[in-house]
């Protein structure tokens, strides 16, 4: 987490110069939030999207970046997603973005989301996906951060979701094209997209 910590500023920095596709990033993921209810973000970092989404909890372990987080008005945790500080059924969903591909163990922090959601209870998936022209662009650049990310497919994904206690999957895309080519945010749906975002509900005890 090294990397985060010491570039907080030029992470949270990005979403300005690339405005336009955090909005875009955004209204994919607020598709699959439902209308009533608390929410979680685990890997909430600078809180930008938990700000933005009205997500007032969130979890993280850089302190640099929750630093941020708190200042937008979210009460920022420092806590590992595979051992999150909550009672069992606590939120109506919990949203990971762009984080599942920097875990060492995704399928002990869905079983935690599993955990901490109310029966019926939505998690929600951002991710860049395996394969995709913008994951394959983030590999060969070998960005700050992504250099040491570990992509997925959405089948892949889905998989994961299962094994850990979910059912009903939808999903949306956005980006067009690169971030720093989109001008104007995107309304959610693109075939092609670079960003994924996949939702699914809780099952009944396992």
């Amino acid at each position: 987490m090294k990397v985060y910590d010491l570039n907080a500023d030029k992470y949270d920095s990005w979403f300005d110069k690339n405005k336009a596709a955090f909005l875009s990033e955004t209204a994919a993921i607020k598709k699959f939030i439902p209308k009533k209810g608390e929410g979680l973000e685990v890997g909430t970092g600078t809180g930008r999207f938990a700000a933005k989404l009205g997500i007032r909890t969130g979890v993280d372990i850089s302190a640099p970046m929750m630093a941020y987080a708190v200042k937008r008005g979210v009460v920022a945790l420092n806590a590992d997603a595979g051992a999150l500080p909550f009672m069992d059924n606590t939120f109506d969903y919990v949203l990971l973005n762009t984080v599942i591909c920097f875990l060492k163990k995704p399928a002990a922090a869905l079983k935690e989301a599993r955990r901490v959601l109310k029966p019926k209870g939505v998690i929600i998936i951002g991710f860049v996906q395996k394969g995709g022209f913008l994951g394959g662009f983030y590999r060969k650049k070998k960005s700050d951060y992504y250099k040491y990310a570990v992509f997925y497919t959405a089948v892949e994904i889905k998989n994961m979701l299962k094994k850990a206690g979910f059912s009903g999957f939808k999903i949306t895309k956005t980006l067009s094209r690169m971030p720093a080519e989109i001008k104007k945010p995107e309304k959610p749906g693109c075939k092609k997209g670079g960003f994924t975002v996949m939702a699914a509900v809780k099952k009944g005890d396992l």
